[in-house]
């Protein structure tokens, strides 16, 4: 049978117009242009409604094999590109660091060759060393890789999750005000998001102590150490000033087992000055969306009433991550840029 008789809405129908795409692997989104982020948004679109039907099955990745290989624990990130592989009908084996020759003293490198060796068509990764997609993708020919987290590094499918998402609530990302809040230094989501939503037009605010802020992103920092990051964004340590009009606010999670390394004064000093409350909240615009990547500490970075209020999207972010990553999944493992 063919796929289009699989797929009887009218929306993914239409889908079926293939374009061919020469994306083999997704690192970051710095390489990404703004017609490549529209059309993973697109597709993800069709692949929710997918999600939404009683059966949740489609054959598009029949006979393929995705290897979600993560050296970092994970709930919503390993379970959702579990559950998307699945509802393709591609094979999905998760392997951990733990229990793998890993354990051995086997290197990432060997590791990858032996995973494409077996004939594997796709290698989610997850890697606490900045990089390490890379040097899968530079030396792997056979397979395609997402990096699902790489050290301080980035996150880009948690950013292409969070674009869908203001996409979806908002209807258009360009011109809209994102003030990301909290531990930016240590967030490999923050930076993927700035690459993210900087390319679809959108204003990005950075807030929080000037002690958690990236060195190469600071207005102080000498002109030849600053990122090219820098000049797409602005930092504000002053959280009430920066949210102020705000159409969309990021809370980060407090790295708390960082505090010892003297980049707060005190946690009770943080909560007065970057926790996302309600009476900060007022001063975005009215119906502003509140987001987190999670796991969060709730009463920390955000309170508890936020986190689980009417504005508050998290649970959206989790949903959307699946039919984002399902997206991905089929592109990078079929070669083209719709959807089944």
């Amino acid at each position: 049978m063919s796929l289009s008789r699989t797929i009887e809405t009218p929306d993914i129908a239409d889908a079926l117009a293939v374009k061919r795409t020469p994306r083999k692997h997704v690192l970051d989104l710095d390489d990404f242009s703004q017609e490549e982020i529209a059309g993973v948004l697109e597709s993800a679109r069709s692949m929710k409604e997918v999600l939404g039907r009683d059966i949740k099955k489609v054959p598009a990745l029949r006979g393929k094999v995705v290897v979600t290989l993560f050296y970092e624990a994970s709930t919503r990130t390993r379970v959702s590109f579990e559950e998307a592989g699945k509802v393709l009908s591609a094979d999905v084996i998760n392997m951990a660091a733990s229990g793998s020759s890993a354990e051995k003293g086997e290197s990432l490198l060997n590791t990858g060759l032996t995973i494409q060796a077996m004939g594997v068509d796709t290698i989610v990764l997850r890697h606490p060393h900045s990089g390490a997609p890379y040097l899968l993708a530079q030396h792997l020919d056979k397979v395609s890789i997402i990096n699902a987290g790489d050290g301080l590094h980035a996150h880009p499918t948690q950013a292409l999750l969070d674009l869908y998402t203001v996409q979806d609530k908002l209807g258009n990302l360009e011109g809209l005000k994102l003030v990301i809040v909290g531990d930016v230094l240590h967030s490999r989501v923050a930076r993927s998001n700035i690459w993210g939503f900087a390319k679809m037009g959108a204003k990005v605010v950075l807030s929080g102590p000037g002690t958690l802020m990236p060195p190469d992103l600071l207005p102080s920092s000498k002109s030849s150490a600053r990122s090219q990051l820098a000049s797409l964004v602005e930092v504000d340590t002053d959280l009430d000033r920066a949210i102020e009009g705000a159409d969309v606010v990021m809370a980060l999670r407090l790295q708390k087992e960082r505090q010892n390394a003297g980049f707060l004064p005190s946690l009770r000093e943080y909560i007065r000055r970057w926790q996302v409350t309600d009476d900060r909240l007022a001063k975005a615009k009215p119906g502003a969306m509140v987001m987190h990547p999670g796991p969060m500490n709730e009463g920390i970075e955000i309170s508890t009433s936020i986190a689980h209020g009417g504005n508050s999207v998290i649970e959206d972010q989790v949903t959307n991550g699946v039919a984002v990553r399902m997206a991905l999944l089929f592109q990078l493992t079929t070669g083209t840029s719709q959807n089944p």
